[in-house]
């Protein structure tokens, strides 16, 4: 009988984050030594299953993409683990690296500077797929004109440069480019952020048909709840470095118990000018994650914090059917 841990069957699991870690160091002086920290990602932990959509959320600069790249190892690892399928990738070496990467991709935020100027569409696409030996210069574009049009791409698209698409065909580009190599686990870094409203539904609407066809995982990183919610089966809420929060879409819109989710579940537009909500205005600024405050990070803008936040660091615990909750109001 497979085991269940956290409401996630552990015997369909396909990645595992705990505890990690990245800090970014700060030089000074003469010599540039390293005077301190940028705690850009602190004990981070969260599961993703075969085909689910974890979708992790937080202000700009809280540590979102910086996971994600952690995760995928563009970035090393300053303490915790990530496992694909059971492998620590931070533990391979160069060569099974390599074998693993086509299995692991990622969109980036801007489609605009993720693309090379200098090569055409069909060359983007086509590059890593003869890069791992899959297909030849010779061979490659039929294949590649199969992913461009699975894409919503047109078959002379093939041989133009990024610069004559706008940006939503560019960030077809992108994901077609991440699909190429037939990935189980797309980092998907704020894929919709940089463009049109109008044009980031048929963006999102694409990555949901896409899953629905071949399985993919996605973490989905943005700092639209509204875009998160859409396409999220899980969601995470990050704060200046780690996570508060994590619970299923509907249970944790329905049921936000850390006091930064509830502000920020506030500040969601509703589409009916008839109904008002009750804003959570937080004061203060964001600490740094150079010197980030002692005990809670958030007890500086908390308006429920008493001594104990101050002092002891709360760790994420269970408030009920998995619903995962760092605050020491829960009981």
């Amino acid at each position: 009988m497979p085991s269940v841990q956290g409401g996630v069957n552990m015997s369909e699991l396909l990645l595992e984050v705990e505890n990690l870690k990245k800090y970014f160091p700060i030089k000074g002086g003469v010599l540039q030594k390293t005077v301190g920290y940028v705690r850009a990602v602190e004990n981070v932990s969260f599961t993703l299953k075969k085909g689910e959509t974890f979708g992790l959320v937080g202000e700009s600069g809280c540590g979102k993409s910086t996971a994600g790249r952690t995760i995928l190892r563009l970035y090393e690892k300053d303490g915790g683990k990530v496992l694909f399928k059971g492998k620590d990738i931070h533990a391979l070496n160069k060569k099974e690296l390599t074998e693993l990467r086509p299995k692991m991709q990622i969109v980036f935020q801007d489609p605009y500077s993720s693309l090379n100027p200098r090569m055409t569409v069909g060359d983007i696409v086509g590059e890593s797929l003869i890069e791992h030996g899959r297909y030849t210069k010779r061979n490659v574009k039929e294949h590649v004109l199969e992913i461009l049009e699975r894409c919503g791409m047109l078959p002379y698209h093939v041989d133009r440069y990024p610069h004559e698409f706008s940006g939503g065909q560019r960030q077809r580009i992108g994901i077609a480019r991440a699909l190429a190599l037939e990935p189980e686990f797309i980092v998907c870094d704020e894929p919709v952020s940089a463009l049109d409203v109008s044009i980031q539904s048929q963006i999102i609407n694409l990555l949901s048909d896409l899953q629905s066809e071949f399985g993919f995982s996605y973490l989905f990183i943005s700092h639209d709840l509204s875009v998160v919610k859409h396409v999220s089966h899980r969601i995470g809420v990050m704060y200046l470095g780690s996570m508060v929060e994590t619970a299923e879409t509907n249970e944790l819109f329905q049921n936000p118990v850390h006091p930064y989710t509830k502000a920020l579940l506030s500040a969601v537009p509703i589409p009916d000018p008839t109904l008002r909500k009750n804003r959570i205005i937080l004061t203060g600024d964001i600490p740094s994650p150079a010197n980030p405050p002692s005990g809670c990070k958030f007890h500086t803008r908390c308006p429920y914090a008493f001594e104990k936040c101050r002092k002891e660091n709360p760790q994420l615990k269970d408030v009920g059917g998995g619903h995962m909750a760092a605050c020491h109001l829960t009981k």
